[in-house]
């Protein structure tokens, strides 16, 4: 039971101020004229200002209620590591006994795990949930059990109780990370780019580890190379991208035995290589109809640096004009053929044929050009099956096709053979089609096609467009000189800048025009794997190896010709490496190491600003799990093996009874009685002078 006095004033509180300066006035007059009445009348007015506070006994019955104790443990990640677990399931144990045996005193456990999408350990959001889940004025403290890597900090609630945390870990524990510390989203191909890293030997490292340590580094699915590198410094490592698209940079150092975790030991770069010019030599025998559209496509690239001669005036013409009077430039062809022609990265022959102005021996570089890597185009004409063919040059090594010198002069649809259908550069140009289908075209020089993939064809399903790989490099033959048909519109036209532009990048090594490509991409922690095949079989099984080694084998199911894709929800964060036949990919799902694992030393500076603000302390486990204390609010709450608790002395009201202090009609006869007093007094005073 609790007893109070209570006030609830018959006047408003103004008036009573108002009354009170008028009584401190009289009062002052009454000592000014000498009355001897004046302590009296002040008492007596003492007595009515106390009954106009009409002042009351306030009798509650009260029931205590429990101190609450919230235990905020850290279940994530990195918790996991060394022996962090066993340390905090004993400490929970521990703590748990201790409150129990303590009088009104109850615990609250609340666990947490890794946060969303990679956002680390949210050990603030978790406390502010459990303080939010429970009446503030009955927390008598909180414990946070964790390695002390909390990634929320700015978002700490404030606690009207001490706050401690207890570390896992050991003093004794380190470990050897690597770290990106900046690296670009784009890089120009065959310009040298620079990465910057780090390896860092934090912790109690052993004295036998040395000062250097060997770095892999791999491309895509390349052989890695080796490096010795110094430790716990700022590294510069400059990169070559070795093709267009997105290329995959893996670095990584051994494990160690004795370092925390080797999650933290590789990292993964991807870098989308983009070309900075194309160069494009663009060698035409003579004008023609489709010659524009070769000039317009590659001329409306802005990124294509183009370089194109029109043979105007053969050798053999004859007609007296001197040289001199000539408006046109001479055909550098020594320059471009010999000195500069590694420097292209296509080479296309419209319609040309050998009349004398490349030497044999500018064509046998060609084809060292296209052994080396290069590219080269042939598009057709009724001069490819004539004696003066280009297939009748030392170029005939690379070409994928024999004419039969017989050109077919009749209207015709191209169609996509079965092999097409699935090909990037013409899978899914049947969607491109008008109404009533692609337009015709009206010439095709027969040819056999004697290697390559045969994509295209026209009438009596002869080679119409054929593929090659040569050696490092790519030819293309397309067997007419009439796709300019489609451009113009005739009968309703067809996907010619379509068709020509995929035919282009094809030949420039585009990855996503690749005939065989396992690509993948990670939304939160789902893969989405795609494979493009153009073989008669589908491909064998997909083989998934993980971060912490487990492999798993996917069947990918066909969407389309030659498509077929899976969708896997990977169990953790950090590296992939997926394979299926010889192709191979490496993709990380959120960060190669994830943020968990970036940091793992147990460590109390990141917390300690937090703990100090509310009177708690950092202490270690492996120096044994506290004792529990009392300490008054407002005092230090931690020492040497020992962390305090704030008895809060909260409690329910069950029942509340209110009666008059004094009766009414007693200070009235007081106040009475008091000012009678004193007027008696002073009547008496004037009557004796």
């Amino acid at each position: 039971m609790s007893r109070t006095v209570a006030f609830d004033p018959l006047l408003p509180v103004p008036v009573l101020w108002g009354l009170g300066a008028l009584l401190l006035v009289l009062l002052c007059l009454a000592l000014w004229r000498g009355l001897r009445g004046w302590p009296l009348r002040l008492i007596a007015a003492g007595v009515l200002g106390l009954a106009l506070l009409n002042p009351s006994l306030q009798e509650e019955d009260r029931k205590p209620l429990s101190d609450i104790v919230l235990l905020v443990v850290d279940e994530s990640a990195s918790q996991k590591l060394s022996d962090r677990a066993a340390q905090t399931e004993a400490a929970v144990a521990r703590i748990s006994a201790e409150v129990a045996a303590r009088e009104n005193t109850e615990l609250r456990i609340l666990r947490f795990g890794d946060g969303p999408e990679d956002a680390g350990t949210l050990a603030m959001t978790a406390l502010a949930e459990a303080i939010a889940a429970e009446p503030r004025a009955r927390i008598a403290g909180a414990i946070l059990i964790s390695d002390g890597q909390v990634h929320d900090l700015p978002l700490a609630p404030s606690l009207p109780a001490p706050f401690h945390v207890l570390l896992t870990g050991h003093e004794g524990d380190w470990d050897r990370k690597l770290t990106i510390t900046d690296a670009p989203a784009f890089a120009i191909l065959g310009e040298e780019t620079t990465l910057k890293l780090r390896i860092d030997d934090e912790g109690a490292v052993p004295a036998e580890m040395g000062s250097e340590v060997e770095l892999t580094i791999a491309v895509d699915a390349d052989e890695p190379v080796r490096f010795t590198v110094p430790v716990n410094s700022d590294l510069e490592l400059p990169v070559t991208l070795p093709h267009g698209g997105m290329n995959v940079l893996q670095f990584s150092v051994a494990p160690v035995a004795g370092e925390l975790t080797d999650r933290n030991n590789a990292a993964v770069v991807q870098i989308n290589g983009v070309r900075d010019r194309l160069r494009v030599l663009l060698v035409s025998g003579e004008p023609h109809a489709g010659e524009r559209v070769w000039r317009n496509l590659l001329k409306s690239d802005p990124s294509v640096d183009l370089v194109h001669f029109t043979i105007l005036r053969p050798p053999e013409k004859q007609d007296g004009v001197p040289v001199d009077e000539l408006s046109l430039i001479a055909f550098p062809t020594r320059e471009l053929f010999i000195e500069k022609i590694k420097e292209f990265d296509l080479i296309i022959f419209d319609r040309y044929r050998m009349r004398g102005i490349l030497p044999m021996e500018y064509i046998d570089n060609v084809v060292r050009y296209v052994k080396d890597g290069g590219t080269v185009l042939v598009a057709a004409g009724p001069e490819f099956g004539a004696v003066d063919s280009l297939w009748r040059s030392p170029l005939a090594e690379v070409l994928p096709v024999e004419p039969t010198s017989r050109v077919i002069e009749e209207g015709f649809r191209p169609a996509l053979t079965d092999l097409g259908r699935k090909h990037p550069v013409t899978e899914g140009l049947e969607a491109f089609a008008p109404k009533g289908g692609w337009g015709r075209w009206f010439r095709l020089i027969e040819l056999r096609a004697t290697a390559g993939q045969v994509v295209m064809s026209g009438p009596g399903d002869r080679p119409l467009l054929v593929l090659n790989r040569v050696e490092k490099g790519r030819v293309a033959v397309l067997a007419s000189d009439q796709a300019w048909l489609w451009g113009r519109g005739y009968e309703g036209g067809g996907p010619q800048l379509e068709l020509l532009r995929r035919l282009a990048h094809w030949m420039l090594k585009e990855p996503e025009l690749e005939e065989e490509a396992l690509t993948a991409t990670a939304k939160g922690d789902v893969l989405s794997i795609q494979r493009r095949s153009v073989a008669e079989k589908p491909p064998g099984p997909l083989e998934i190896t993980g971060p912490d080694g487990a492999k798993v084998s996917l069947a990918m199911p066909e969407k389309s010709p030659g498509r077929y894709e899976v969708d896997w929800q990977a169990p953790m964060l950090g590296l992939y490496r997926l394979q299926q036949g010889d192709l191979v990919r490496v993709v990380a799902v959120g960060p190669s190491a994830p943020k968990e694992f970036v940091d793992t030393l147990a460590t109390g500076d990141l917390l300690a600003p937090v703990v100090a603000g509310m009177q708690g302390g950092v202490l270690r486990l492996d120096a044994g799990v506290p004792d529990l204390r009392e300490v008054r609010e407002g005092r230090p709450a931690a020492g040497r093996g020992w962390i305090g608790l704030t008895p809060r002395g909260a409690y329910v009201t069950e029942d509340l009874r209110v009666s008059p202090l004094l009766p009414g009609w007693l200070l009235l006869v007081l106040a009475s009685g008091l000012m009678l007093a004193a007027w008696l007094v002073e009547g008496r005073r004037r009557r004796a002078g």
